[in-house]
């Protein structure tokens, strides 16, 4: 999941940023009140628009990671009897850390675009608009760093689950995770 997360906030960063300024541009060109001579407003709003559903995507993407690892360390915790601490502890310590974080960047997200509607159709200054687009691009860097760190403890706290489950599986004489997959293909 580290890498997969690291690709797609790499990609939503760029995508962030590339909105931010073809917006800047497309103000200093007044290309939203002229569009039959310069279409760079019609770019903004595209990539606008494709970037916070990606965003969207990127932290309900983490929402979901979190809850099913959390899930799978709790059923294997009782499943093996192992104790609460530090494991299960931990991933949902780790998903209450994270999930204010993601909510307050898809919702900053969500306002930026609401802004960037109202700004279209020029019932709300632009300056709101783009107020909020520079604390979007600043809250979504920061909180893709923040959820990257998380994601990637998540990652050491499921190694440790799974050694810890093949060191009983080997302790009780049943055959490791890989075997009894083997095991069930042959099957």
């Amino acid at each position: 999941m580290t890498r997969i997360f690291t690709t797609l906030a790499i990609l939503n960063s760029v995508a962030l940023l590339l909105s931010y300024g073809v917006g800047v541009v497309s103000k200093l060109r007044g290309s939203l009140l002229n569009p039959a001579a310069d279409d760079t407003y019609l770019y903004h709003f595209m990539l606008g628009l494709g970037t916070a559903v990606l965003t969207l995507l990127v932290h309900c993407l983490i929402f979901t990671y979190f809850l099913g690892t959390g899930r799978w360390v709790k059923e294997v915790t009782i499943a093996y009897r192992l104790p609460d601490v530090p494991w299960h502890k931990e991933t949902r310590d780790l998903k209450r850390l994270v999930y204010p974080v993601a909510l307050v960047a898809m919702l900053i997200t969500i306002a930026t675009a609401a802004a960037g509607m109202g700004a279209q159709r020029q019932e709300w200054p632009w300056t709101i608009h783009f107020t909020l687009a520079t604390i979007t691009l600043l809250v979504n860097l920061w909180a893709f760093r923040f959820e990257y760190r998380r994601v990637s403890r998540n990652t050491e706290v499921l190694d440790e689950v799974l050694a810890e489950v093949e060191r009983i599986r080997a302790e009780k004489g049943l055959p490791s995770n890989a075997e009894s997959w083997q095991q069930q293909e042959l099957a």
